[in-house]
Parts: structure tokens; sequence; C-alpha cells
């Protein structure tokens, strides 16, 4: 059966990683509506490559988004090997953990490299083919920890309430050449990091559960629900919105 996103191309960032699960299972939701995927990676060639094959027709590729010229030469890659992208899903971040009197100027300005600034490259680099097609999707994944805050992670925050931000800024923009901009907040979703960098996550668990509406832990394929909508012509009516993920955590 056609899906809804036959005929569409994306890229997906942040195709796997440490947090091991939104990029993925964004990726293998995409592909199963029919998009021809490309898979943007940073040093995970292996795993990238296994999503990859178990795509149909994927396209694994490795550059540091940070970089002007990385990011140029990742999304000439992408055009040459599949097409023009027509949706963006721009997932790629780190969570680098801080105490406040610890953030030195060094720590705050590589916090917003990756999780603001990365955004605004790949964006600004592929909007023009998105123009010029009159179609297109942009969709940046944030963190409801923008609205919540917390604790040693200033800069992470800063730059996914900055990347909110610039999701609007970017739907006024684009809007008149049939481009959307929403963006994803995940609330706590659980991925196999968490026994790893939490001391103890089944009291992590019951806490986040304590603060939910909805009384399980979020899930990567629930992100990857929310990404898939708003890649449709189904929403082509919604824009410069951020759409909360999170089981009823941040309220309003």
């Amino acid at each position: 059966m056609p899906g809804p996103l036959n005929g569409r191309t994306t890229l997906v960032t942040g195709a796997t990683g440490a947090t091991g699960g939104l990029g993925s299972a964004i990726a293998r939701r995409l592909a199963a509506d029919g998009a021809t995927v490309a898979l943007a990676h940073l040093g995970d060639d292996r795993t990238a490559a296994e999503l990859a094959a178990s795509l149909p027709a994927a396209l694994s590729l490795s550059g540091d988004l940070r970089d002007t010229e990385a990011v140029r030469s990742l999304c000439r890659q992408a055009h040459d090997a599949l097409g023009p992208i027509d949706i963006l899903i721009s997932n790629a971040g780190a969570y680098p953990r801080r105490p406040w009197q610890e953030t030195t100027p060094t720590h705050w300005n590589d916090a917003l490299a990756t999780n603001l600034t990365s955004h605004y490259l790949l964006a600004h680099e592929l909007t023009p083919a998105m123009t010029t097609a009159g179609w297109g999707r942009i969709i940046t994944i944030g963190s409801v920890l923008a609205t919540a805050g917390r604790h040693d992670l200033s800069g992470y925050i800063s730059a996914k309430a900055g990347l909110e931000g610039f999701t609007r800024a970017l739907a006024r923009e684009l809007g008149p050449a049939g481009i959307t901009a929403n963006c994803v907040a995940p609330g706590s979703i659980r991925v196999p990091a968490e026994d790893t960098v939490v001391d103890d996550p089944e009291a992590m668990a019951a806490r986040q559960l304590a603060r939910q509406c909805v009384q399980r832990r979020g899930r990567p394929e629930d992100i990857a629900a929310a990404v898939a909508f708003l890649a449709t012509e189904d929403a082509g009516f919604i824009t410069g919105q951020t759409l909360r993920v999170d089981g009823g955590w941040i309220l309003g």
C-alpha cells in the first residue's frame, strides 16, 4: 500500500547515537510511511550502516553538523544520491550536564553550537531547494526542559529554548514558499542510556511518572509518530508550533 510520504526524501540527523532511540525510530517510521531516508550521524559508522541496510534505499552519511563546510558536504552528498531533500528532521544534539558555576564560555559555546547553530546550518543549506519546489517540511527536535528547566543544563536548555524560537522564525520566513516548520519537544523518553548515566533508574522513573498524566514512560516511537504526522500533507496548515510529546508532564 502507498504510504503518506511516498515520493518524499528526508534527511534525519542524529540518526544513531548514545541516546539509542529517537533518530533511528524516526528514520524507521518515515521509511515505513514511504519516504526515502538519508541518515546523518557523527562517527557511528557501523550502527548507521546497519540501520541503513534495514531500510529501503537508505543512505548513511557522517559529518560534524557544527561545521559549515561539513554540513554543505553532507547535504550535497544526500542531494546527489537521492535528489532534493523535501523533509528535514533536525534531531542531532547533545546533553552536556555541568553545574552552573563550572560552565565556562567554552562549555556554553559548545552547547549552543551542538544544540542550536547546527540546526541553523542545516536549514540554511536545504531550504533553497524546498523553496524552488514550493513544498517542504522542517521538523526540529526540542525538549520540554526548555519550559520546565533543570539544574546542571543551562547551555542545553538555553539552546533548546532558542530552537523553538528559531523554528517559529522559519515558519514566518518560509511559509509563503510552501514550507512548514514545527518543533517536537519530547518529555522523558525511555532510552538505554538511562541505565548508565542515572544512579538509580527505577527511582528516576518513579519520579517522572508522578509528574505525568499518562502513567507510562515515553517511547522513541511516540516521538516518531508525532514527527511522521507533521511531515505529511495532512499537517500542511500547521506551522510555527511546538508539540510537546510528554505524557502531560508540561501542561499549558
